[in-house]
Formats: C-alpha cells, sequence, structure tokens
C-alpha cells in the first residue's frame, strides 16, 4: 500500500510540475507569437510604404471619424497618404495602394504639352464643414464612407450630386490656384529644359498675370515640433514637389526648383525658427553667387522656433502653436508686400603674433552681442546639445533660458566688459560706461519678442529699421537689467548707429553670439559691416499696441 501511495504521489507531483510549466510557458509563447506576428506585420507595412507612390503614415487614432476607402469599414487606426488624404485599414493597405493613384507631380505618357487635367476625386472622409459644390449643403454628415473630394481644388460634391461632367471637368485648382504648380506645367516645362528652351513664361498655367508659385520648407527639428505635421498638411493642398522636409534634403538643392519656374514669381514659406531662415537665406546667397540671382525668390516665415525675433519683425508672430489653419496661413503669403531685409557679414579676426588662422566669418540677419544674452545662450546651447530630447517645447526652451538669466543675475560673470573692450561706430571710437553687455541690432526684436532699441518708449530716439543699411548699437547693465528692459522697466544704453561697428576685445575670454548660435572667444577684432539685402515678405495683419506704438520704426 505504501508503494502505491508512493507511486500515485509520484504521479500527482509530476502533473502538478507539467501544468506549472504549462502555465508559464504557454503566455511567453503566445507573448512571442504576437511579437513576431507584429514584426512580421510592420515588416509588411513598412516594404508597402518603401514601395508606394503613395505618401503613407501609420497612426494608432485618427483625429476625426474615418472610413476605410476600401471596404468602407470605421476604422480607429491604420494608414493615411499625407498627399491625397486615403484613409484605410491596416488589412486594406496592400489592395489600396494598388487600386487607387496619389496626387501626380507631374503629367506622364500625354502627347503634346496639355495645358489642363480633371479633377482626381477621391471618396469618403471628407474635410468638416465642407459644403458641395453643386447643391451647397454639408457632406461628409453621414456615418459611412461617402461624398467625394478632388485632391487639387479640394471641392467636395454629394455622392447623389456627382454627375458624369464633374468626372471630367478640367480642374481649377481652386482658391489656390495662384500658389499650385500643376504637373501639366511640370511636364510642359521638362519638355522645354530637353530642348533646351528657358522662356518658362509662355507656359505659365491658366494664362494669369499673377501666378506666384510658393515652395514650402521646413525644419521638423524646430522648437514645438510641428513641422512634421504641416508638411502633411501643405501636402494636401499644394502640389507635394513643392513641400521640402529640410531634414531630408538641403534649402540649396530644393530651391533649384526655382529654375523650373518663371522669373521674379516664387515666394518661399521657411517653416522654422530663425536660424532655418538664415540657412534658406544663406542658400539663396548661393544662387546668386551661381548666377541665377533672376530665379531669387521672396522669403515668408511661419515661426517654429524659440525666439522668432525675425519673424515678429517682419509682421509673421512670434510663435506658431497651430492656432490658424493652414489655408489662412497660405492666404497670408499671397497677400505679403515685398521689403528687403539687411544682411551683414560678421569677421571675427583672432589676436596674436603666430595666429596663422583664418578670420571666423558669420552672415548676421538678426543681431550680435557680447555679455550676458551670449552666456545665456552659450549655456542653454551646451545644455541642449547634452540632451536635445528634452528641448522638443518652446516654453521649456523659454523656462532653461530664464534659470540661466537668473543664476547670471548672482554670478556676473560679464562684469567689467567696458574695461575689456574697445568700441569703434564707423570710425570713431565710443568711450563706455559701466556695462556687462553690448548688443548690435539688425531688426527691431531682440531676446524673444523685447523692442531693445525703443525701451520704454519715453525717450526721444533715431527710428530703428531693418533695411536702411543702419546697425542700432546699445548696452546693457546686466542679466537683470535685460529682464527689466524686456517687461518695459528700463531703457537700454543707447551707444548709437552706424554703418560699420568695430568691437575690439583685449582680454579674457567672453562669451558672443550671432543670431542665437553662441561660442566662447578670446581677444580678437570683431567688424561687422553690410553684406547684401535678401529679398522678405512682410504680412501686415493684426498687430498687437506694442506693434502700432512702434510702427513707425518699421
Amino acid at each position: 500500500m505504501e508503494g502505491s501511495d508512493d507511486a500515485s504521489q509520484a504521479v500527482a507531483d509530476w502533473r502538478l510540475a507539467v501544468w506549472t510549466l504549462c502555465s508559464v510557458l504557454l503566455p511567453v509563447l503566445i507573448t512571442a507569437w504576437c511579437s513576431f506576428q507584429r514584426s512580421r506585420r510592420q515588416l509588411l507595412i513598412r516594404d508597402i510604404f518603401r514601395k508606394s507612390k503613395h505618401d503613407w503614415h501609420y497612426t494608432d487614432l485618427f483625429g476625426q471619424p474615418s472610413y476605410c476607402c476600401v471596404c468602407a469599414q470605421h476604422i480607429l487606426r491604420g494608414a493615411f497618404c499625407s498627399c491625397c488624404g486615403l484613409r484605410v485599414s491596416e488589412s486594406c493597405l496592400k489592395k489600396a495602394d494598388q487600386r487607387f493613384l496619389c496626387k501626380e507631380i507631374m503629367m506622364r505618357g500625354t502627347a503634346g504639352a496639355p495645358s489642363s487635367m480633371p479633377h482626381h476625386w477621391i471618396r469618403g472622409n471628407v474635410p468638416l464643414c465642407s459644403c458641395c459644390i453643386v447643391c451647397k449643403q454639408q457632406c461628409g454628415t453621414q456615418p459611412k464612407l461617402c461624398d467625394y473630394r478632388c485632391v487639387w481644388c479640394q471641392y467636395t460634391v454629394h455622392d447623389e450630386c456627382m454627375v458624369d461632367y464633374l468626372r471630367t471637368e478640367d480642374c481649377t485648382f481652386g482658391e489656390f490656384k495662384d500658389l499650385i504648380i500643376p504637373p501639366y506645367y511640370l511636364s510642359a516645362i521638362n519638355q522645354m529644359r530637353k530642348e533646351k528652351r528657358t522662356s518658362y513664361e509662355k507656359v505659365a498655367p491658366y494664362g494669369r498675370k499673377h501666378w506666384m508659385p510658393v515652395m514650402v520648407l521646413a525644419n521638423t527639428r524646430s522648437g514645438n515640433n510641428m513641422g512634421e505635421t504641416l508638411l502633411g498638411e501643405f501636402k494636401m493642398l499644394l502640389n507635394p514637389v513643392q513641400v521640402f522636409d529640410l531634414s531630408k534634403i538641403g534649402p540649396a538643392k530644393a530651391l533649384q526648383l526655382c529654375t523650373w519656374l518663371p522669373c521674379n514669381t516664387v515666394r518661399v514659406l521657411v517653416c522654422g525658427g530663425d536660424g532655418t531662415v538664415g540657412w534658406v537665406l544663406d542658400a539663396i546667397d548661393e544662387m546668386k553667387i551661381k548666377g541665377q540671382e533672376r530665379y531669387i525668390p521672396q522669403v515668408a516665415i511661419l515661426p517654429l522656433g524659440t525666439g522668432n525675433d525675425l519673424s515678429n519683425t517682419l509682421g509673421w508672430g512670434a510663435g506658431y502653436a497651430g492656432e490658424a489653419p493652414v489655408e489662412q496661413i497660405l492666404r497670408n503669403v499671397m497677400e505679403a508686400d515685398g521689403i528687403k531685409l539687411d544682411r551683414w557679414k560678421v569677421q571675427v579676426t583672432n589676436k596674436g603674433y603666430y595666429n596663422l588662422r583664418k578670420p571666423k566669418v558669420f552672415t548676421m540677419n538678426n543681431y550680435f552681442s557680447v555679455g550676458p544674452d551670449a552666456l545665456m545662450a552659450l549655456n542653454f546651447h551646451a545644455h541642449r546639445e547634452k540632451t536635445p530630447s528634452l528641448f522638443s517645447s518652446r516654453i521649456i526652451n523659454k523656462a532653461v533660458y530664464f534659470f540661466y538669466g537668473t543664476k547670471d543675475c548672482l554670478v556676473q560673470k560679464c562684469k567689467d566688459l567696458n574695461k575689456k573692450v574697445e568700441l569703434e561706430l564707423d570710425g570713431e571710437r565710443i568711450e563706455l560706461p559701466n556695462l556687462e553687455g553690448i548688443i548690435v541690432l539688425n531688426i527691431g526684436y531682440w531676446g524673444g519678442g523685447c523692442r531693445l532699441w525703443e525701451g520704454m518708449g519715453d525717450e526721444p530716439y533715431p527710428l530703428a529699421r531693418h533695411d536702411d543699411g543702419l546697425l542700432e548699437v546699445v548696452g546693457v547693465h546686466g542679466s537683470f537689467h535685460c529682464a527689466q528692459i524686456q517687461v518695459k522697466l528700463a531703457n537700454p544704453v543707447r551707444l548709437g548707429q552706424a554703418h560699420t561697428v568695430r568691437l575690439i576685445l583685449k582680454s579674457s575670454k567672453m562669451p558672443m553670439q550671432v543670431d542665437g548660435e553662441p561660442w566662447a572667444q578670446g581677444p580678437c577684432t570683431v567688424t561687422i559691416t553690410h553684406k547684401t539685402h535678401a529679398l522678405m515678405l512682410y504680412h501686415s495683419g493684426e498687430q498687437t499696441d506694442d506693434d502700432d506704438a512702434s510702427s513707425l520704426s518699421e
């Protein structure tokens, strides 16, 4: 009996061990199988994305009620094309990729040079609050895949209002026809280039006299990381060939599209911070060197950076956070007026008898400074280089600047600057009072929205402009003085205006910056001279009280 009890106990223990092993292994195997299937599915999706002519993106949650364009089922997640607006479930992605055409960048396979093209209709997922062009009633109101939208003119039409003539009617390209580069135009220009003809004005679309094609250059790494979303929205409204991601293609290469377009017609919208704008303007200067001056575009700004002082000066605002729709931004670009912006050459020559290094040369659009604001920029830059992922928000960036400004109020690393430097304006030496910083201004705004030259506005001063070939030079007593000026509790120390500025750093090492790009500099001579003009666009939209008070200075 004892032997049989031992055997039965052993069997029970063995069964317990088996079930325990199964209870442990089964979830592990299921998890491994699911991970394998998910990885395999993601690999297939990426392969479709890579080979497709659509600009597919995957999302875990659509921002509005969406329906698959293949099976017509309601979907919460799936893929969407940022160019034509197709939305599909994951299981229907391959069918949709084969069945539906995306926006054509350039028309192919057509005899001769076409001068028009039909609508390109996509069914379902029309924009909210859109109206039918036939009956003028709201579209997309039914909870199903319904109604049509043209991917070029953005017109919408009900299923029951869609008639044969709309399917074959020539597309007018809608509200933004003056900004869009039509595919048939690029086909005609391509043919002309093969025949070595350059009279592009003769094939301007629609026979319009005021065609002003726009190019969008977006820096997806700027400020609050809105660039990726904006790229998709602009591709929906324009020809995708007009929209460039500067993290993938440099501005010099992107701007070569200007040579395919009539002279003096192109407008460029730069989506990024002041540094991105400077990058684009440098590329435009390279076009002048190449002899492409007649193709030079005018530049508008959509401010995505932290400071955005140049954007603020030109009327485009202190920062964009999605408060205005993309359609309104394009309207502003169409209505903007052309102006000139001075650009300056900043040459930094190190001191020393045995110095064989070439002088550093910068191009300045906004301002040059030595002192506490440059120290703040240098500390911020060093911190951002170590942990770039922390600096994806405009608010966080400004908070870090505030922290370093407060720290400098206590430490005062730049004190007695007037004993360390000599300043010359147009060859005349300036006697400096007790200062910690010197700032040389080309534009009206400084430090993220402060009108530094005007100060409190209670003292008479010469007018400041960004196109008069003059620089404004001011001094500050420290970080606390800078803060007082920003809240209009103090005036700067106005040192004068000049066509040429020369600053000699006699001893020690001091922080310097040009347009927010800081560095630590030893004894040197800094010479600032006029370099060239940039063609910019000024938006005369709604102004703040500060802008109204100083509109004469602009």
